[in-house]
């Protein structure tokens, strides 16, 4: 089964999302924004969500993560959780 790890940036506002966007763009550093920004509890590691496997996450997320390029930012993508960049670190 395909094992991917990722680190994301999830906020509720899509324009937010798109905000933090343009800053990682700019080089802004994605730890530090997922630690003052995310509503998830990976942002105490930077939004690092460690390794997992295709099918553990939402279709949304997981589509991205086992399907776009590494280490580039996407999004925002929206899931129930709200909207999410993320950032694929490798993937098998």
């Amino acid at each position: 089964m395909p094992v991917a790890s990722a680190c994301h940036i999830l906020v509720k506002d899509k324009k937010l999302a798109e905000e933090l966007k343009q800053r990682l763009a700019k080089g802004e550093d994605f730890g530090k924004l997922a630690k003052q920004y995310s509503t998830c509890p990976s942002k105490k590691q930077g939004g690092n969500l460690g390794e997992f496997h295709k099918g553990d996450m939402v279709k949304a997320f997981d589509d991205v993560v086992f399907k776009r390029p590494i280490l580039k930012v996407h999004g925002p993508i929206k899931t129930r959780f709200g909207y999410h960049l993320i950032k694929t670190i490798y993937r098998s």
